[in-house]
């Protein structure tokens, strides 16, 4: 029991960091090497403690809500509202992010931000997670030689995880600049 609640712990902190945490999956993938813990298990808690993290975090990133421009609450209203109205467009939206293997924590502040339904975006990221995770966990093979410093330290200096932590951050800032008012009302 107890290696359950420290995996669930380190993803669980991992996935409460804003930006530059490692990716899960390696997390999940190591402790499967690593353990004796039956990859399903490791699996099914690696991703509650992700999707519990960031959920957290969303609600943590809706604080920030108060301190952000009328022009920008409104921008964020407007994308939310396209997104919460056009069912098929939502839908398709939770699919493609349920499954993406872009980082997620943006894509969480930007929904915290925007004030979008979290259950529903949690549920799709916990359930393409199960996807993903059995993925790797299965193909973990090729990535036996890692350590979990390794991982993390690979994460924190890799220049294209630095960068593609920074255009994602770039793209949430993005997300909120835009005038989704206007964008929108054109349509």
């Amino acid at each position: 029991m107890t290696e359950y609640l420290i995996l669930f712990a380190i993803v669980l902190g991992v996935n409460l960091l804003p930006a530059f945490g490692p990716p899960t999956w390696s997390i999940i993938v190591l402790y499967g090497f690593n353990s004796e813990l039956p990859v399903p298990a490791i699996v099914g808690t690696g991703a509650a403690a992700a999707a519990l993290g960031r959920f957290a975090l969303a609600h943590g990133t809706r604080l920030l809500r108060p301190w952000l421009s009328d022009k920008t609450r409104r921008n964020l209203q407007a994308a939310k509202e396209a997104l919460e109205t056009n069912k098929r467009r939502g839908i398709l939206a939770l699919g493609l992010f349920a499954l993406s293997p872009v980082p997620s924590a943006q894509l969480f502040e930007a929904a915290g931000l925007a004030g979008v339904r979290l259950l529903p975006f949690t549920l799709a990221f916990f359930a393409g997670r199960l996807v993903s995770y059995s993925i790797y966990a299965g193909g973990a093979k090729a990535a036996e030689h890692l350590t979990l410093g390794q991982a993390f330290r690979d994460a924190l200096v890799s220049p294209l995880g630095i960068g593609l932590q920074l255009v994602m951050l770039l793209g949430l800032v993005a997300l909120a600049r835009v005038d989704w008012v206007r964008l929108l009302a054109k349509k």
